[in-house]
């Protein structure tokens, strides 16, 4: 029996470790060429502490309180070497991958479907020689066939199922947009990551999401995880659009829906000319129930102006959430953070 152990670095690589049994992080990582930060490794210097983001685990004894003090334990700090998980672990290790000699994984996939929303976007599916670590949320690099560049997006897919789903915005003249308007299917591409830190942490308490055009991806993966876990939190989407074509994928939330019986979504649009029931953006439909007094996790990807109106909005509100994590994009990148 072996645990997964999730390490989040700074710069948003995330590298999946095994940890056997009575194995600490540290060994396990040194096993797998991954140099974490270290010193000392007898738990004195405190050079290789981490933050356990979702887990359970054994500190260790062997430790002293000038290397982990009871304030960082409340925390979830650790020191990985004298941790001993008792389960999958998500560990935030605080230095880029660079510092540790590890980098993003690289590995090949294979067109396998494509299904077009009308002009909002693509659903793209790519068949796995090895179904990739990741953690929902997160996104890959995928290269252009016929160029030297790359574009970056978010799974919309269950980990560790053996083909990747993608929902992809149309853009016209688009560098992407326009390989896939050619491509053919069976066509090979390569791709990077996981990266990014945004990414469903441990639940404790309601989940408040907020998606804004093919923002909605990363949610749609979230959502897979949480029905497969049953999760009993309760869950509202909030799904804003420009335009009433570019609501897409109703039909998968409908689903998840019925999976998730404490799961439940609105959409809505922000065309003055719109026929659908809730005009406006995503801002105007957040009930002040939705944030439970501050009580409530946050997650929101969408444009940088989306971000920008949601942090105003709980400014005006004068409600802080618990955590408030953030994915901003743009046509070509994708931006991670969290604020409070």
């Amino acid at each position: 029996m072996t645990y997964r152990i999730a390490l989040n670095f700074e710069d948003g690589v995330t590298r999946f470790i095994d940890c056997k049994v009575g194995e600490k992080v540290l060994d396990a990582a040194f096993r797998q060429r991954i140099n974490l930060p270290m010193d000392c490794s007898d738990g004195v210097c405190g050079t290789c502490k981490c933050r356990c983001e979702s887990g359970a685990y054994d500190l260790g004894e062997d430790y002293l309180e000038d290397a982990l003090g009871a304030d960082e334990v409340e925390q979830r700090q650790v020191l990985t070497c004298q941790m001993v998980p008792a389960s999958d672990c998500v560990l935030a290790v605080p230095v880029p991958s660079s510092a540790c000699k590890t980098g993003t994984s690289r590995f090949d996939a294979t067109l396998a479907a494509i299904t077009a929303h009308a002009d909002a976007a693509l659903e793209v599916r790519f068949a796995l020689d090895q179904a990739p670590s990741f953690l929902p949320g997160q996104y890959v690099n995928i290269g252009v066939p016929g160029s030297e560049q790359s574009r970056s997006y978010s799974f919309s897919s269950l980990p560790g199922d053996n083909h990747a789903r993608f929902l992809i915005k149309h853009v016209p003249d688009g560098l992407m947009s326009g390989w896939l308007g050619r491509a053919q299917l069976g066509e090979k591409v390569s791709m990077s990551g996981p990266l990014g830190s945004f990414y469903l942490r441990a639940v404790t308490r309601p989940l408040l999401f907020l998606a804004g055009g093919t923002g909605l991806a990363p949610f749609l993966s979230m959502l897979e995880v949480l029905a497969e876990r049953n999760e009993r939190q309760p869950i509202h989407l909030i799904y804003g659009v420009s335009r009433d074509q570019d609501l897409v994928m109703i039909e998968a939330l409908q689903g998840l829906r019925e999976r998730l019986p404490n799961f439940s979504f609105v959409t809505c649009v922000s065309d003055p000319q719109t026929r659908h029931p809730r005009q406006g953006y995503v801002t105007r439909h957040i009930a002040p129930g939705l944030l439970n007094g501050g009580e409530v996790d946050v997650y929101l990807c969408g444009p940088p102006p989306m971000v920008d109106a949601v942090r105003q909005h709980f400014k005006a509100e004068g409600v802080t959430p618990s955590s408030f994590h953030y994915e901003k994009f743009t046509p070509n990148t994708l931006v991670t953070g969290d604020a409070a």
